[in-house]
């Protein structure tokens, strides 16, 4: 970045600041504080398709920088309300994709653009999503990618706390094995799981370098949801888990690809330090959240 962006008064412009990654990246952190003054935007205090707030609002705040993660990005609510999805996910990406033509921009894609029938996925790879959730994130990339001063990011499964304590899936595990409910999982769906915190340390690294284009970034282990889940229990032996591994082949809802796990090589050269996976950031962080 040239040195007007990276002064003290620069601002960056963080949406979906009320959810997982975007809580993450608008928390104090060293890896953005000397450079950015940080406005995390929830959806009640800013509605992205009201597309003339936001346009005051922008033209107010002069952003050097937006970190798009507000999204509708509950598979299940998508496949529900597809119009709503799409005004979400493409129209009010569509909308701050255009006003930050002239500054960097970071859109938050996702994994689920593919149809898991492959795995390890690179960038080069061609994608065909099953659900509009998908769709819709695969629409949204084309636009972004438009710039070619614009960044996307597809990730995987994020683990962490939210500001609601209720909305990532380790909290949404936890909370059902308090409730004593056992929790069935799929032995044969493959994610690349990573810690939230994670990804905001590279969102912020990519930020300070101006980089562009798309790039994977996700945990570097490939795990199923089973996997996943069991190591969950093991980190809260209080709870009692119980777990019931079922497959993907009993799933009668909307379609989920079986293996979505990301190929991150491209981005790795970028970052400082390696991107874990989860069994040993868990043995590493004890500490932290999951």
């Amino acid at each position: 970045m040239s040195a007007d962006r990276t002064d003290r008064e620069s601002r960056a412009w963080i949406t979906g600041a009320g959810g997982l990654i975007g809580s993450c990246l608008a928390a104090p952190a060293a890896e953005r504080a000397p450079r950015f003054a940080v406005s995390g935007l929830t959806r009640p205090e800013l509605d992205l398709t009201d597309f003339s707030a936001v346009e005051r609002r922008f033209r107010a705040d002069s952003p050097r920088l937006v970190i798009h993660c507000a999204a509708l990005s509950k598979s299940p609510d998508c496949q529900a309300h597809p119009a709503l999805a799409r005004k979400i996910n493409i129209d009010a990406t569509a909308h701050l994709a255009a006003l930050a033509r002239d500054i960097d921009f970071i859109f938050l894609s996702s994994d689920l653009v593919f149809d898991g029938r492959k795995g390890y996925y690179a960038e080069f790879d061609p994608v065909n999503p099953l659900s509009v959730y998908g769709e819709t994130k695969v629409a949204a990339e084309q636009i972004v990618l438009r710039n070619p001063r614009h960044l996307v990011l597809r990730t995987s499964l994020n683990s962490g706390a939210t500001p609601a304590g209720s909305t990532a899936y380790n909290e949404q595990m936890r909370q059902s094995w308090r409730l004593g409910k056992i929790v069935r999982l799929f032995h044969d769906e493959f994610r690349c799981p990573i810690p939230a915190v994670v990804t905001a340390r590279a969102v912020w690294e990519l930020a300070a370098r101006g980089a562009s284009g798309l790039y994977h970034l996700a945990g570097a282990e490939r795990l199923s949801r089973v996997q996943i889940g069991q190591l969950l229990a093991v980190r809260h032996p209080e709870l009692a888990a119980r777990i019931e591994s079922c497959s993907l082949r009993e799933h009668t809802a909307a379609p989920r690809p079986a293996d979505t796990s990301l190929n991150c090589a491209k981005i790795q050269p970028l970052l400082s330090f390696p991107l874990p996976g989860l069994t040993q950031w868990l043995r590493d962080h004890p500490e932290e959240v999951f």
